[in-house]
Order: structure tokens, then C-alpha cells, then sequence
């Protein structure tokens, strides 16, 4: 339960955070409910809770009662009221359980109401009055910490990559294999996330073009942007600006991750006021230019039909809609798409890192009830994504609604391409 210095606290962020598109957002909705349709909450539970103008319509209310002339002194008219303890509770619940921030809703708009921003603000709110999930707290702030202190821990994960190589050369029976870290003047800094299987297949990938590439020291998720708190997302994301400086590459390239790519390629600039002398971009877009430049030969090898699930942020916010379905078409024979697709896709229902927050597991499952009714349409037998949140997403949603379906990375597919083709020319030599 929040108190009363919490709100004030509150109401100080919120004052903060008031910026233009904030306060354009607040103030041009038409109250007209179309938004309701494009959310897959109210999708999968129509109530007016899940309405997304409904939810920014309680932050409207202290808004209208601050900065506007009849919200201050006639307040009934206008639907105004101030901020309080109970009000605050329910925006904090809504905030990170109740909206992914997937942005269908504004695209849909006739105004087009950033409603996620609004979303965002609270999460602004919540995190400065220590209301925030723990876990994403914790997350955050053990990333920042990792960026302070590399040295305590770069000798020990240099050592696990040393390992993973020897993997890696059996996998592809390649002794020349390699998995380079620290690498000066590389072409590539590759920056995976937590696990051995954000690594394997973009290396299986990098040594078969024979890519000059290094390894990040850092993982790509950012807990910062979950959080609504510039300052910590700003801190993760140095940490990858700051090493692609030192080793001098010309590209960043993030794995499979929706948020990550959003934070480093269209976020980062901003945050840091600059141009960097380096292009970042998604590794989906650098395995489809692979394919594309003939670098890399790739054979439909997968049987079974295969669906593709657009990520919010790849898709919604960075407009890769082409290049998954591009690599798609060329490793696998029976692909379908999901309808709708691209800007119109459903989210999975576990973004905006409420897939790390296992006390909303039961909300995610039914907010993921049009995702699983979609993949189950298209008759699919493997559903393929580019975000690490969405597959842990997808594979809940497998299991909570039995849809006999596995779940992969693009890269994952890529990878698995590659190993047949080898396979079969060993096999004819």
C-alpha cells in the first residue's frame, strides 16, 4: 500500500516525465474506444479495465487536476481528482501486469495516443518510489553493476566461451572454429544474452560466412527500459556503447531480443545524444543479408510446417517484417503466417518483462489467449521467433494451451540448415 510521501514522490516523477509527447498523449484522446479491440488483454477478456484508454484515462485524472483550468477548480466537469494511495496501487498493478507495452493500441488509433507511454510513466512512478517488481529491480541494477566491476568477472566468462568453442568445433566439426572475445578492430561486436544458446547458433553462423567478429563481455537485455527508468537503461546500454568504442568495430549486431534492439538502435541515440561510429542493427537482419549477398547457402530442410510470431518491438517499433520471413522461406518448405502479421500481430503476452515475473503467470496465460489461438490456426508444428522473451513466452503458452507446437529462434533454424547442408556433403564425399 502506498502513502501519502509515496504519491508525492510519485506526482514529483510524474512532473518530470511531463514532456510533449507525454502531454499530448493525455490530452488527445477521443474517448472513442477502438483501442479496446487492438489489446489483446481485452481480446482475451473483454472488461473495461483492460480498455487502454480506460487505463490512461487514470493518470488523465491528476493530470487534468494539475495543469488544467477547470481540472483545478471545477473538477467534477472534467473528471478530475487528485492522486491518491489507492488510485496509485491500482496504476502500479495495471502498469506492469496489465499492459505489455506493445503499442497496438496506438497504431491503431485514429489520433494515434501513445498510450505504452503513459504505461511507461507510471512504471516511472513505481520504480522511483520503490514499487517496481524486485526482480526487475535486481536484474537492473546487477547489469549496472557488471559494467562497473568487468574485472571481477571477464577471466571466468572468457574461460566458459573457451569451453563453449570446443563445442562449437565438435558441433560443426570445424577444429578451426572460434569464438573470439575482446577482439580489437573486429568487424563485429556481437552482444548475445544469458545462455550458451544465444551464443552457439550465431557462432555456428559467423565461422560458415567466415565473419571477423567478437563476442560481447555483456549480455543485451536491458531491465532498465522494463522499468520506465531512463537513467538505468541508459547505464546497461553504455556498458556495449563504451566496449564497441574501445575495440573499434563497425557493427553492434543484438540477438534475438526485441527490447534489446529497441534500446540499442533507436533508444541509445537519443539517450546519449551522439551518432556512433558504428551501425547496430539486429542479428535477424544480418543473417538475412547473409543470404541475400550469397555469403551463405542455406537448403529448405525443415519438413514440418512452420508459423512466424513478429516480436512488438522488431516488428511494431523497427519495422522487420521482411527479413525473418525472407530467411524463413529459404531453410524451411511449408511456411504460414499467422493472421494478422507484421504491425498488426498480437503480442505473445509476456513483454514489456512480464514474462520475468512469475507471480503474473495466470494474467500472461490469458493475456496470451489470442496468440495461442492464432499459432493453432495456422496448423503449424514449429513457431518461430526473434525475441528471447517471446520464445519463453511462446513455450508457456505451449504448454498452458496444449498446442503441441516447439518453439525456435530464426537463428536457431539458420543454424540447423547449415549443420544438414555439412551433414550431406560429408556424407556424399
Amino acid at each position: 500500500m502506498a502513502n501519502n510521501g509515496t504519491v508525492q514522490k510519485a506526482i514529483e516523477i510524474f512532473e518530470k516525465q511531463l514532456n510533449q509527447p507525454l502531454k499530448t498523449a493525455l490530452e488527445v484522446c477521443a474517448r472513442c474506444g477502438i483501442c479496446a479491440e487492438a489489446c489483446h488483454y481485452y481480446v482475451s477478456e473483454p472488461k473495461i479495465e483492460h480498455v487502454p484508454a480506460y487505463r490512461a484515462e487514470q493518470v488523465r485524472k491528476f493530470y487534468r487536476k494539475r495543469h488544467n483550468f477547470l481540472g483545478k477548480f471545477l473538477s467534477g466537469l472534467v473528471n478530475a481528482s487528485e492522486l491518491d494511495e489507492n488510485t496509485f496501487d491500482k496504476l502500479v498493478e495495471m502498469a506492469f501486469s496489465e499492459c505489455t507495452l506493445c503499442r497496438r493500441c496506438t497504431f491503431n488509433c485514429p489520433l494515434g495516443v501513445d498510450t505504452p507511454l503513459v504505461m511507461r510513466t507510471i512504471r516511472a512512478m513505481a520504480t522511483a518510489t520503490g514499487r517496481a517488481p524486485e526482480i526487475l529491480v535486481m536484474l537492473a541494477d546487477a547489469a549496472i553493476a557488471k559494467g562497473e566491476n568487468p574485472e571481477v568477472f571477464k577471466d571466468m566468462f572468457i574461460q566458459q566461451i573457451s569451453e563453449l568453442e570446443k563445442e562449437l568445433q565438435e558441433i560443426t566439426g570445424n577444429p578451426n572454429a572460434k569464438i573470439p572475445v575482446e577482439k580489437e578492430g573486429a568487424r563485429i561486436l556481437y552482444v548475445a544474452l544469458a545462455g550458451a544458446h544465444t551464443i552457439l547458433p550465431p557462432a555456428i553462423i559467423f565461422n560458415e560466412v567466415g565473419e571477423d567478429w567478437t563476442l560481447s563481455l555483456y549480455e543485451a537485455a536491458n531491465y532498465g527500459v522494463f522499468l520506465g527508468d531512463v537513467e538505468r537503461a541508459k547505464k546497461i546500454a553504455k556498458r556495449i556503447i563504451d566496449e564497441a568504442k574501445r575495440l573499434k568495430v563497425q557493427e553492434v549486431v543484438v540477438a534475438e531480443c526485441g527490447h534489446a534492439c529497441a534500446a540499442l538502435v533507436w533508444d541509445a541515440p537519443n539517450w546519449f545524444g551522439e551518432t556512433f561510429p558504428f551501425r547496430i542493427r539486429s542479428i535477424v537482419e544480418v543473417v538475412a543479408e547473409y543470404i541475400q549477398k550469397g555469403l551463405l547457402n542455406v537448403d529448405a530442410v525443415h519438413e514440418e510446417p512452420v508459423t512466424y510470431h513478429d516480436s512488438c518491438n522488431l516488428a511494431r517499433t523497427g519495422g522487420i517484417f521482411e527479413e525473418p520471413r525472407f530467411i524463413l522461406r529459404k531453410v524451411v518448405k511449408d511456411f504460414r503466417d499467422m493472421n494478422p502479421n507484421g504491425i498488426e500481430n498480437y503480442c505473445c503476452g509476456g513483454g514489456g518483462g512480464l514474462v520475468a515475473l512469475p507471480e503474473y503467470y495466470e494474467k500472461r496465460m490469458k493475456a496470451g489467449k489470442p496468440k495461442a489461438e492464432q499459432i493453432k490456426k495456422t496448423g503449424a508444428k514449429i513457431v518461430a521467433a526473434a525475441c528471447e522473451n517471446c520464445k519463453l513466452q511462446l513455450g508457456d503458452l505451449n504448454n498452458y494451451y496444449a498446442l503441441n507446437v516447439k518453439v525456435k529462434g530464426i537463428v536457431d533454424l539458420v543454424a540447423e540448415a547449415i549443420l544438414h547442408r555439412k551433414k550431406q556433403t560429408e556424407e556424399i564425399s
